[in-house]
């Protein structure tokens, strides 16, 4: 029934009246409430920033309007004439390869980038000493200039004005980066940043045949307009170019697919954080409403309808949840100037603040779903219980559930809440699942509630008191195991999950994957250097294992004749797309290759091309074994039919590539070997001597240590764990401030029970042993429970979505269980000592009267 105008009028007078009494009871309510607003708020907020910085400076991140990449060849006449037309163009060349000093006592990677005198053509370069780049990269006597990245010059430990060797080419040092514009729309780069000219690049004789090699093309359009169809028309144009093209307005792709990912990740933690916080807002009505049972008895016995004492309370709650809601909006609103401090100068960042009314208002709409889904249940209850129960201090305590419209507007409220947080996310799947893995645990948290209390009511008799009450505790009608289990469980087992999975990530990239990965992988190994170089890494390496295979760079076109730019392809499968991929050919099956579908060619096979796909990545774009795959090398576009599928471990870091083709698909094509040592036996000192010894004699061939390149992904890896696990913490405060309310919502019970347990001669010190027993018993089993809980969940994303081994580790065990102890105990404590406090004589007069 729809409340009257006087109903609403007279519970908006009773609820300001109630109002004016101040906000005790509600301080945890509040920081729920603020908690899980501010976190979603904040990762929206921060978001938004990073990218819209993004696109507001996009011509400054890609150094152009539009950007035309080819890998592995220049563009020809016809192609460059075109793209002359189209305004003024900065071209650069990118590829990695091997700086070193000229006596070979240091040698390290390093990401070089050769630029021309118009580079660059939006954005500033910054440099230290602070001079024009034409002046810092030019020609003195026989050594070209360049600039480093400080992080080249400490690796080779070496200053500005010294020299070092790139290749063939003699570089002086003449500065150090301080602001390279575009180098976020170059990518993610394993190793320090090189910048020379393209006449050093030249001198260097790193660009040979088969070389893989990066040329960008970025111009500064003459018609800005023509920027929104370029990409259309050039691909008319030219089809079968088999270039990259990006423009300004998406300037770096993949950062903002990441970011955004991040933050939907992020997001839903918080939105966790605010689930479990919502535990405490239904903690907090409760004992609001148990604390005012007088009140509400005595307008029940004055005539007032139900409905008015209803939504004097739901006004009321409905207020304080604005309160909070709006201390968590200004902590999000403000979140993007604290972040500006510690992204500057690694993401774009707005150059003032600026606020996100989408993101702000999105956090708002999941504290008030979220406030009242938990807070119209306990609202429903008391407005079912008969005014003699309240009276008589009974009703609050059955839990009994009360009508169905109250039901139904849970529901309603966390079918929205559900709803929202799927239909909002980059990732609608993700986030199913990651709501449907909390409303599971939700229902598995409270089956193992029961089960406790039905262990405790059936446990046999001790002979000690203490125990004998912490039992009783545990399963007595209006017990605390619930709201414990609920809100630490769901805390606990969204830590052990992340530390898990971090935890094994860490152990595979520092010590499982060293292990059976290569040592080095030799990139650009030109034909008349194989013989050369396989005699040199013998004698360096007796003992090691030497594997070399035809290596050339292709980009997907088509798949069955479709073009793949005009596909919908599953995320997953989506890389296999991205840009250039490394290609081979091969007469034989290779050794770490199995096959799972089809049969392999023939050696002398001569007949159409023929490819062998990753069995996986060919399930994840839909591929099967007759169905075709049309690739660019080279500017030549070839069209091979798919005859077989194998099983890739990529994980091996050995040589695996997700398309081998038959060898007459190829046939006089010009490339480069790729090769790999793996040698188990050698030493730190020894790999250092190879490194040595290649870089020397081969001063073109890159090589690659693959302990370095593990490092720098597991320092990422540290750095993204650090900001999981700082969301994680949100989502355990979130629990520790529920379990305090779900304490502090008991206290009127517990005082009672207290008083007359020694008004029959309990002492204190039995009292605090019964009581840290019941939160001992609790905390262990809720740690037990997270420890499986978050042990399947991690095994689940490591095994089965990673692909990589999983193990339990025993420190989280060890953490978890003391994490929940102290949690527990010591919260549970501090509440109880307050209670021990109570004199007797005026809990049993009020009692009594």
């Amino acid at each position: 029934m729809i409340p009257s105008p006087l109903h609403i009028k007279n519970a908006l007078r009773l609820a300001r009246r109630e109002i004016r009494g101040g906000l005790s009871g509600f301080y945890i309510f509040l920081a729920c409430i603020a908690l899980g607003t501010g976190a979603i708020a904040a990762v929206n907020s921060v978001s938004k920033a990073v990218t819209s910085a993004i696109a507001s400076e996009g011509q400054s991140i890609l150094a152009g309007d539009v950007r035309f990449e080819l890998r592995n060849r220049e563009a020809p006449a016809e192609e460059r004439a075109y793209i002359d037309g189209l305004g003024q163009v900065a071209l650069s060349d990118g590829l990695r390869s091997m700086a070193r000093l000229e006596d070979g006592s240091q040698q390290t990677l390093a990401e070089v980038k050769a630029v021309d005198n118009a580079y660059p053509l939006y954005g500033n370069f910054v440099s230290d000493p602070a001079l024009p780049l034409p002046q810092l990269l030019a020609k003195q006597g026989e050594s070209f200039g360049a600039v480093a990245a400080p992080m080249l010059l400490e690796r080779l430990g070496i200053k500005i004005g010294d020299e070092l060797l790139l290749g063939n080419a003699r570089l002086k040092l003449m500065g150090t980066i301080v602001t390279e514009p575009d180098a976020l729309s170059d990518g993610f780069g394993f190793a320090p940043r090189l910048l020379l000219s393209r006449g050093a690049l030249a001198a260097s004789g790193l660009i040979q045949t088969g070389s893989l090699v990066e040329h960008a093309y970025k111009v500064r359009l003459n018609d800005p307009a023509k920027r929104a169809t370029i990409i259309a028309d050039t691909n008319r144009e030219f089809p079968n170019a088999g270039w990259s093209i990006r423009t300004s307005d998406r300037a770096a792709p993949s950062l903002t697919e990441n970011v955004n990912r991040f933050s939907q990740f992020l997001t839903l933690v918080g939105l966790t954080a605010l689930i479990v916080g919502g535990v405490g807002v239904a903690n907090a009505v409760r004992a609001f409403l148990d604390s005012k049972r007088t009140t509400i008895a005595s307008l029940k016995c004055l005539g007032a309808p139900a409905s008015v004492v209803t939504m004097t309370y739901l006004f009321q709650i409905a207020f304080i949840a604005c309160v909070g809601i709006a201390i968590g909006l200004t902590l999000g609103a403000i979140a993007p100037l604290i972040a500006m401090q510690f992204l500057e100068g690694v993401l774009p960042v707005p150059k003032e603040l600026a606020f996100y009314p989408s993101a702000l208002s999105l956090a708002a709409i999941f504290g008030l779903l979220t406030t009242l889904a938990f807070a119209i249940l306990p609202l429903g209850q008391a407005r079912e219980v008969p005014a003699t129960a309240l009276f008589r201090e009974q009703g609050f305590e059955e839990n009994k559930l009360p009508s169905w419209p109250y039901l139904a507007a849970t529901a309603a409220l966390l079918a929205a809440l559900a709803g929202l947080a799927i239909f909002s996310a980059e990732d609608r799947f993700i986030a199913s699942v990651f709501l449907a893995a909390i409303a599971f645990a939700f229902v598995v948290l409270r089956l193992v509630a029961w089960g406790i209390k039905a262990i405790a009511k059936r446990s046999p008799r001790v002979h000690s008191a203490a125990v004998r009450l912490a039992i009783g505790n545990i399963h007595r009608p209006g017990a605390l195991t619930p709201s414990v289990v609920l809100s630490l469980g769901l805390g606990l087992t969204l830590l052990v999950t992340l530390t898990l999975i971090d935890g094994n990530l860490r152990r595979e990239l520092t010590a499982t994957l060293p292990e059976r990965a290569p040592n080095f992988f030799f990139v650009d190994i030109q034909g008349n250097e194989r013989d050369g170089f396989r005699d040199l890494v013998k004698r360096e390496a007796p003992e090691g294992t030497l594997t070399e295979v035809p290596m050339l760079r292709g980009r997907i076109l088509a798949l069955n004749g479709q073009d793949v730019s005009k596909m919908d392809v599953p995320s997953s499968g989506r890389w296999v797309l991205r840009g250039d991929r490394g290609i081979t050919y091969a007469q034989d099956l290779p050794d770490n290759a199995k096959l799972t579908q089809g049969s392999w060619w023939d050696k002398d096979y001569t007949g159409e091309p023929l490819v062998s796909f990753a069995a996986e990545e060919a399930g994840e774009l839909g591929l099967k074994i007759g169905d075709t795959v049309t690739v660019n090398v080279l500017g030549r576009s070839i069209t091979a039919k798919i005859a077989n599928l194998r099983d890739v471990q990529w994980q091996s870091l050995s040589i695996n590539f997700v398309m081998v083709f038959s060898p007459n698909t190829f046939r006089g094509a010009p490339h480069a070997w790729l090769a790999t040592l793996a040698d188990p036996s050698a030493t730190p000192a020894q790999e250092g001597e190879i490194l040595r010894s290649v870089t020397n004699a081969y001063p073109t061939i890159t090589s690659v240590r693959v302990k370095d390149a593990l490092d720098v992904v597991d320092r990422l890896v540290g750095q993204l764990a650090t900001a999981i696990r700082a969301a994680a913490a949100v989502a355990l405060v979130a629990s520790v401030l529920v379990l305090a309310g779900a304490l502090a919502a008991g206290n009127r019970a517990r005082t009672h029970d207290a008083v007359i347990l020694k008004t029959l001669g309990g002492t204190r010190s039995m009292l605090i042993r019964a009581f840290s027993y019941e939160y001992m018993m609790l905390g262990l089993a809720t740690a037990v429970f997270a420890l499986f809980a978050g042990g399947v969940s991690a095994w689940f994303v490591i095994a089965r979505i990673m692909k990589l081994p999983s193990s339990f580790l025993p420190d989280v065990a060890i953490g978890t269980l003391v994490v929940a102890l102290v949690m527990t105990v010591g919260i549970g404590l501090i509440g109880t000592w307050r209670i021990l406090g109570q004199k007797a004589a005026p809990v049993l007069r009020q009692a009594g009267e």
